[in-house]
């Protein structure tokens, strides 16, 4: 079960959303959202895992930072939508693994594979809070900011629904 823990406005380089801070006993959520979404209908979101080598050091060897701006970008287009940030670092499988992963990776070696080479789930990463955020938003339907089918398929199993995506 998700509770909301605090909330307030933060403004960014991509316009001003209202953060919303969940707690799910276990770990943190954020919702940015930007404009009304309560019985929003075909609500453009992107569920974001947290990634410090993309977000907080810059690192040109994943895509985490460019996928978040783009989605912004995308959000502030519209005038509405959600961005759900989700504590999830290296696919859910934590900081480590991904420090453990990386010389597979530097070899041409996809990420999920390089987890597995390293002794960890492929992806270890879990979006039912995601859908519960929805839920508790109160938005209708989204149109899903991403590439990943897993994403999708989660929010709908658990009572989202998606209606459509749009690349990343």
């Amino acid at each position: 079960m998700i509770v909301k823990m605090a909330e307030g406005n933060l403004k960014t380089k991509f316009g001003e959303y209202h953060e919303v801070l969940y707690y799910d006993g276990q770990k943190e959520s954020i919702a940015l959202v930007m404009g009304n979404v309560k019985d929003g209908e075909e609500v453009l979101c992107r569920v974001h895992s947290s990634c410090l080598f993309g977000h907080a050091f810059n690192s040109i060897e994943c895509d985490c930072r460019e996928q978040m701006e783009k989605s912004q970008q995308l959000i502030q287009q519209e005038g509405k939508g959600i961005v759900i940030w989700l504590e999830q670092e290296g696919k859910g499988n934590g900081h480590f693994a991904l420090l453990k992963s990386v010389e597979h990776k530097r070899q041409g070696v996809k990420q999920a594979d390089a987890y597995e080479a390293v002794g960890f789930k492929r992806d270890a990463r879990d979006f039912r809070a995601a859908a519960e955020i929805l839920k508790e938003l109160g938005v209708k339907s989204v149109r899903m900011i991403t590439g990943n089918a897993n994403k999708t398929e989660t929010l709908t199993s658990h009572g989202v629904k998606v209606v459509g995506t749009v690349p990343t």
